[in-house]
């Protein structure tokens, strides 16, 4: 079973834990009114090494993988790039299979753009660790929590513990994968903000006042 970075939506439409997104099989079967065993058989053809398919092509967008059916039996499934996708659904032909075919071009674009930010805030994580460090001469875990916190309550109105809870996740799972594209960027932006204010602005409830302002700012100015 392949890890999520980013769960699944609707369509099957997730990131892997290498920070790519894929298509699930058995999704794309009931959108497309399939038979999943169909949608097998037609990858198997693709991935084919008759099939004019370079290895390479294949091994990097068509990933075996494997679920548990009603029975807790376990059953084959592939996890698709969007290019794997593309050429899987090139001859599924109908007004219907257009309009899937439209939105799961949409959902891959979405994905995508929603990894991106991810990244981004990843890449800034540790900026934001460095001045922590250079404010508090031995900086204690609670140092970074709370201002982590801080900008997860601005963005979500409650801290990661708070969110863990409400939406059912394990201890210590990140947060981010779960937000909305709106909540990523409003964070990754407020994060920035904050790495310029933890030197300036040491009081920690002047720079919550700040970031709310700020926010509150890039608010207006969205609607």
């Amino acid at each position: 079973m392949m890890k999520e970075l980013i769960p699944k939506d609707k369509y099957g439409v997730f990131a892997d834990a290498r920070d790519t997104a894929r298509a699930d099989s058995r999704f794309v079967a009931r959108f497309f009114e399939k038979e999943h065993k169909n949608v097998l058989r037609d990858i198997e053809k693709i991935t084919d090494t008759n099939s004019g398919l370079s290895e390479e092509f294949a091994r990097l967008n068509f990933e075996l993988s494997s679920y548990r059916n009603l029975q807790n039996k376990k059953q084959p499934c592939y996890m698709m790039t969007r290019d794997g996708f593309t050429i899987l659904v090139m001859g599924y032909t109908g007004k219907k299979a257009m309009r899937f075919k439209e939105i799961y071009i949409k959902r891959f674009n979405e994905m995508e753009q929603f990894i991106k930010t991810l990244v981004t805030a990843r890449k800034e994580f540790p900026l934001l660790t460095e001045n922590i460090k250079l404010l508090h001469e031995n900086p204690r875990p609670y140092h970074f929590s709370n201002e982590c916190d801080m900008i997860n309550r601005i963005v979500t109105g409650m801290s990661a513990k708070q969110f863990r809870e409400a939406k059912g996740l394990a201890k210590g799972t990140s947060i981010r994968p779960y937000l909305t594209g709106e909540q990523v960027r409003m964070m990754e932006t407020l994060q920035k903000v904050d790495i310029g204010l933890l030197l300036s602005v040491p009081d920690y409830q002047q720079r919550k006042r700040y970031l709310e302002w700020y926010k509150m700012k890039l608010v207006e100015k969205i609607a």
